[in-house]
């Protein structure tokens, strides 16, 4: 069977509680939050004397959106996709509650990422790209679509899931049945991907591409791998805190559940 881009409509509500109803979603947005908005500030502060104006930010396969809808809140003019109208509507009205008539400013676009092609105008400063290399048909292809449309000196934040969690999860937990099991697929209603990238994969893209990576982090690089929550576990800031302290120090960075990607186009 054909394997084909991953739309969420379906189970929407189902994502919005799975991946950011705890402390899962607050560790990934925490460590998200961490990485970019600290570039941003590096290349507002490199960048002033040129363009002493607001980035134009593109975030494709967005979901919710809601580092794109903080990055709004500051003044950037953002553009945000994604496949999914039922997961749009969600961020329209989380963007109209939080942000008032700034909301207004957002464009939004429901459709594949392939189809903004004949939707936009001009390069972005900053594209965003999280969660959505695992859910498609042709993830490589994204390499071309980035290439057309970043800036020069522009940078991407590229999130994917990293497959590398999987067997180590399962060996922590026990489960070599999974491991074992060749022909193992998660079912339509998880938010495992059936098809994940490699992140060795990712880097020679990149590298075909020229791009410079300027950090890398990882996503999740405990949590997810403590059966037993007790002491610090206890406490959930304490938990986001040592999450964001370690996920951009080796080693630990590579057994983040995702790796997150901060590269530069030259």
């Amino acid at each position: 069977m054909k394997i084909q881009d991953r739309n969420f409509d379906e189970i929407s509500e189902h994502f919005e509680k799975k991946i950011y109803g705890g402390l899962k979603g607050q560790i990934r947005l925490a460590v998200l939050r961490h990485d970019i908005f600290n570039w941003v500030e590096n290349w507002q502060t490199s960048q002033k004397a040129k363009h002493n104006r607001p980035l134009r930010i593109l975030d494709i396969g967005a979901g919710l959106a809601q580092i794109s809808i903080e990055l709004a809140k500051n003044g950037h003019d953002v553009t945000i996709n994604d496949i999914s109208a039922n997961m749009l509507d969600i961020a329209k009205s989380n963007a109209h509650n939080e942000l008032g008539e700034i909301a207004d400013k957002i464009s939004w676009h429901t459709c594949p990422y392939q189809g903004l092609n004949d939707k936009l105008m001009g390069e972005y400063d900053l594209i965003l790209c999280h969660a959505v290399l695992e859910w498609l048909a042709e993830p490589k292809a994204t390499m071309d679509f980035f290439d057309k449309w970043l800036a020069k000196n522009g940078g991407l934040s590229l999130c994917f899931y990293n497959p590398v969690s999987f067997t180590y999860r399962n060996l922590v937990m026990g489960n070599f049945n999974l491991l074992n099991n060749t022909d193992f697929k998660a079912d339509n209603g998880s938010l495992t991907p059936n098809n994940p990238v490699a992140k060795d994969d990712v880097l020679a893209w990149l590298n075909d591409k020229n791009y410079q990576i300027l950090h890398t982090s990882g996503l999740r690089v405990f949590h997810d791998y403590s059966p037993l929550k007790r002491g610090g576990h206890t406490n959930p800031q304490a938990v986001i805190d040592m999450e964001v302290k370690y996920s951009g120090q080796e080693p630990y960075k590579w057994l983040g559940r995702y790796l997150h990607f901060l590269v530069q186009k030259h």
